[in-house]
């Protein structure tokens, strides 16, 4: 079962957002909104997962980005499997492997950001 091809179609920053998640993923939605010019990034997120897309948000305490110290930031990843109706998944649910992989590079992301 080929699941790119099986999704609903996503336009517009919908499909932007898409294709940046599974590119970096995990991504932090200050790079979606500064690097990339999508100033809703969450509502993108929320419109992909109405669709049936399994996007994934992990809460990092802190991040410095530019610069800056900031607190409770979104990370962003695509869940296994990358989609699915709302039927055909557990809303919610979230595979431990790839939740222990986010949280990793969440904490991979503060110590480089600390390093610089």
């Amino acid at each position: 079962m080929n699941i790119k091809n099986d999704c609903p179609p996503v336009f517009g920053q919908c499909a932007q957002v898409l294709e940046l998640i599974r590119q970096h993923q995990p991504i932090l939605s200050f790079t979606l909104t500064a690097d990339h010019a999508i100033p809703e990034a969450a509502a993108r997120v929320h419109d992909l997962r109405a669709k049936g897309f399994n996007v994934m948000t992990t809460i990092v305490p802190e991040v410095m980005f530019r610069g800056v110290t900031r607190r409770n930031v979104a990370l962003y990843s695509i869940g296994s499997p990358e989609w699915g109706t709302p039927t055909k998944r557990q809303a919610g649910a979230i595979d431990p492997g790839l939740a222990a992989l986010v949280a990793f590079g969440a904490v991979c992301l503060m110590l480089l950001a600390r390093a610089v």
